[in-house]
């Protein structure tokens, strides 16, 4: 049995029941043989694949608050922090009930490689609880948010882990969390990202993740003679990362036909109206159903169905695994070009191989949605510096880190023979970061 083999073993049989934690791990490393066989007999004596599966801390606790009945509710808060090689632990906290300290794991894991390619001093972590943000008052959220933070500010701060947003957690929740934790550390520093704009935010962060998917897959297409100019393209997802993900593409050129939320999904064949899902998702705060009536030309269905639209380019911004083998054979019987991850592995692994077997282009999340950690980084150098960049200067630097991030797993594809392969080419490029930087500093 390989080495790769034996650590993909183990890691299932000591961490039982968390699939999306096996599932990263298996994708990251069946990736890396290459690297690893190469390297095998040093990288086995030092341990280094169970130290880089292992996270280096992980933080479990109460999260009690006080509803707007006066009733006590509890839920289970997380922070993973897996890996500090190059740099603080940064990564999101999302608050959503499907979250369990396997999601936690997974997302942390992936985190590592997605920061390290970034090319910014950033290490991997992730966090969050089962709490559910939906349906919850303004009030309700804060008595959250505080308890929460009460304990998280015990593990975190500017040079040691920077949570930001992710599902559940936007500028509110990331207000409410700073003040608490400025409360009682008594500090103010860059310790969470994500914040606004009158407390050290970074102008461009909101937009961050879709526009910085769309750049890379405009570069990627550059270097294939192409563009976006004249595309269709279809979005899952109606958060931030798909709001500015169909801004971006319209800029480019790119014609939107769907968005989705978790009751349904809309087809515009004119168009996504921008202006009317932002009123829609970002300030209402209401479900898609409300789509129609601002164009009635356009569909709204129940449940699953945005990848069966037929279009150029697809682009999975909403959730893990929401992208099955099925969806897949539909996108490719309607000759999609390029899938694009927006979200964290939103692709199930057997959609992914089936996409790239069939000679899909295939950008992975920890690739393509790391613009929005990257200019988490930004902001985190704003706030060391005490300065406050443009919105054009932020912009400028996360366009010229998503080009370049292209480069290095294109490059790192081809030097290893996966030319195309930028599953590969992103894992191999994000480990060999890392793997240099652990090395540097022993074993620890």
């Amino acid at each position: 049995m390989s080495y790769v083999d034996e650590v993909i073993e183990r890691v299932i049989k000591e961490n039982p029941n968390e699939p999306e934690f096996h599932q990263a791990v298996r994708e990251v490393l069946d990736s890396l043989k290459v690297v690893v066989d190469a390297n095998e007999e040093a990288f086995r004596k030092d341990a280094l694949l169970e130290r880089i599966v292992n996270p280096e801390r992980q933080i479990k606790f109460r999260v009690p608050w006080i509803d707007d009945n006066g009733n006590v509710q509890v839920n289970t808060g997380y922070r993973v922090q897996f890996n500090s090689a190059i740099g603080p632990y940064k990564g999101g906290i999302r608050l959503h009930p499907s979250v369990n300290l396997g999601i936690i794991k997974f997302l942390g894991f992936e985190q590592i490689f997605k920061n390290s390619l970034t090319g910014l001093p950033i290490g991997g972590g992730k966090g969050g609880s089962d709490f559910d943000p939906k349906g919850k008052s303004d009030r309700e959220i804060m008595s959250f948010c505080q308890s929460f933070m009460t304990e998280l500010c015990k593990y975190i701060g500017a040079d040691t882990d920077v949570p930001a947003g992710d599902i559940g957690t936007g500028a509110r929740e990331i207000g409410y969390m700073y003040g608490q934790y400025k409360r009682i550390r008594g500090v103010f520093e860059g310790v969470l990202t994500g914040k606004g704009l009158s407390y050290g935010g970074s102008l461009a962060r909101k937009q961050a993740t879709g526009y910085g998917l769309l750049y890379i897959v405009e570069e990627m297409l550059k270097c294939k003679g192409d563009s976006l100019e004249g595309k269709t393209a279809i979005v899952s997802g109606a958060g931030n990362v798909a709001i500015y993900a169909i801004e971006k593409a319209q800029q480019l050129g790119a014609k939107v036909l769907t968005a989705s939320d978790s009751t349904g999904w809309v087809y515009d064949p004119e168009g996504i109206d921008l202006e009317a899902l932002k009123e829609i998702k970002e300030v209402k705060r209401a479900r898609l159903t409300e789509y129609k009536n601002y164009r009635p030309n356009s569909e709204y269905h129940e449940g699953r169905g945005v990848w069966t639209v037929k279009a150029d380019i697809a682009l999975p911004c909403a959730t893990q695994n929401e992208l099955d083998l099925d969806d897949a054979k539909a996108l490719v019987a309607n000759s999609v070009k390029v899938v694009a991850e927006g979200a964290n592995m939103p692709t199930t692994r057997e959609a992914t191989e089936y996409l790239q077997e069939n000679g899909v282009v295939f950008l992975p999340g920890k690739a393509a949605n790391a613009g929005g950690v990257a200019t988490s980084a930004l902001e985190m150098s704003q706030n060391s510096e005490r300065l406050h960049w443009s919105f054009e200067e932020v912009d400028s630097k996360l366009q010229g880190i998503m080009i370049n991030l292209f480069h290095n797993i294109d490059d790192a594809a081809k030097k290893y023979g996966f030319e195309g392969n930028y599953v590969a080419g992103a894992n191999i490029a994000g480990f060999e970061k890392v793997v240099d930087a652990m090395n540097a500093q022993g074993i620890v």
